[in-house]
């Protein structure tokens, strides 16, 4: 099953549920889109899917310049990981797609 599409992915931070949309479009064994949440929209960088490992990366800029780096796996309309976000943590992760 493709990873294509929309997906709601909530970030559990210690400050509380984030919640953002990841958008997936693949070719091969990798995949470019966007993420979007707490106002903001960035990128993804070096989007990979290998079986039903998923990872990604996306800088933000607020409330701090950081990279976050999230590594998954994938399961049908599901996805679940952890996301490391620099000298924060790193921090567990959900996903489901949207449409």
């Amino acid at each position: 099953m493709s990873a294509d599409g929309n997906w709601k992915v909530t970030i559990k931070a210690p400050m509380g549920a984030m919640a953002t949309r990841l958008t997936i479009k693949s070719k091969g064994g990798v995949f470019t889109g966007t993420q979007s949440g707490q106002g903001q929209s960035a990128e993804v960088t070096d989007g990979k899917i290998d079986g039903d490992a998923i990872t990604w990366s996306n800088n933000v800029t607020t409330p701090l310049k950081i990279t976050l780096e999230y590594s998954g796996v994938l399961s049908g309309d599901e996805m679940s990981g952890k996301v490391k976000a620099g000298l924060m943590g790193t921090f567990p992760f959900t996903g489901i797609r949207e449409d």
